[in-house]
């Protein structure tokens, strides 16, 4: 394993801590009445209906090329999102070079969930009031707010408002979110639209209409809901090893797909670890990833957890289901 920097529980993170937790739980709740936003709700379902026709229908019409080129690009689509939305600007759970953070950058594009600097505002609002009314997907609200009805609804007046008290200077500060920011939409336009098209098309003389309905929009459909499966399967189904009083769980399927992101109890409890889990070859391809960009040179500062304060936590504040056959140097 690369010699990586040690951080201790005492770091601050973009978390609550117990006391502002109780604090956001016991403050008095705010009116609020949902309101749909019509024109999300109108652009989702669309979408779905569409990757519906796709996986019935299309998928059967199209080559194999096409089909392998989707799944690539929905591969890479998630990894921006993990490596680079999420580990990297969102916790600053590990530092990168230019080059790195500008192919991050891209391939996040490819998934079309917001700007890098929207998404790591919702999700530091999210670690920090989490389950509260302040979280933008809180998962108290069911299964289907926080797997998508968040995205068509207006935001609750609490997310708002705890959301304008946090720090984003560091992101505000990087060129490359500054730059995907401003042109977020001609980005996702070209990039996860018209060269998804043209390629199958001009490559291997896949259909227009194949290249359009499989590798843009089927792909970009399963690849959201593989990421909303964070926020709501792995906040309602599966075990608490390091923290059963919090609701986020180790759910080893919602990992499998969504390339590491599943050990959610973990991150939770160790929001910095740039492993997002206690493992890092366990399910957790985004973790191998960044230990390849270590390796080349393009990511340093990798932060995660010692083996004796994660046996420590579990220990006093998990539900036992931890097995000691996994607890080996890393």
């Amino acid at each position: 394993m690369p010699p990586l920097k040690i951080e201790d529980e005492t770091m601050p993170v973009v978390a609550s801590t117990v006391e502002e937790k109780k604090t956001a739980q016991n403050e008095p709740k705010k009116e609020y009445k949902m309101e749909i936003v019509w024109t999300n709700l109108i652009i989702h379902t669309v979408l779905h209906a569409t990757a519906l026709y796709g996986l019935t229908v299309e998928i059967w019409r199209s080559q194999w090329y096409t089909l392998l080129f989707a799944f690539v690009l929905g591969w890479f689509s998630n990894l921006g999102i993990t490596a680079g939305a999420h580990r990297l600007w969102s916790h600053k759970a590990y530092s990168a070079k230019l080059p790195l953070r500008i192919f991050l950058a891209i391939i996040a594009s490819l998934s079309c969930q917001n700007s890098i600097y929207i998404w790591c505002r919702d999700h530091r609002v999210h670690h920090k009031f989490t389950e509260t009314d302040g979280d933008p997907h809180n998962a108290k609200r069911g299964f289907f707010f926080s797997h998508v009805g968040w995205l068509i609804v207006k935001k609750h007046p609490e997310v708002i408002e705890k959301g304008a008290k946090l720090d984003y200077s560091d992101m505000l500060n990087d060129p490359v979110v500054k730059f995907q920011h401003k042109y977020y939409y001609p980005m996702i336009l070209v990039i996860s639209f018209i060269l998804p098209t043209l390629i199958p098309w001009y490559f291997w003389n896949e259909s227009i209409w194949n290249a359009y309905i499989v590798s843009c929009i089927t792909r970009l459909v399963l690849t959201l809901n593989i990421t909303w499966c964070v926020n709501s399967v792995a906040h309602i189904w599966g075990s608490h090893p390091y923290d059963e009083s919090i609701d986020p769980a180790q759910n080893v399927a919602v990992s499998f797909f969504a390339l590491g992101e599943g050990w959610h109890n973990y991150h939770h409890v160790f929001p910095f670890d740039y492993r997002a889990s206690e493992f890092r070859w366990l399910v957790n391809p985004t973790t191998q990833f960044i230990d390849l960009m270590y390796l080349v040179g393009q990511a340093y500062n990798l932060k995660y957890m010692t083996d004796e304060s994660i046996k420590s936590k579990a220990a006093k504040a998990g539900d036992g289901s931890i097995h000691s056959r996994f607890h080996k140097t890393h």
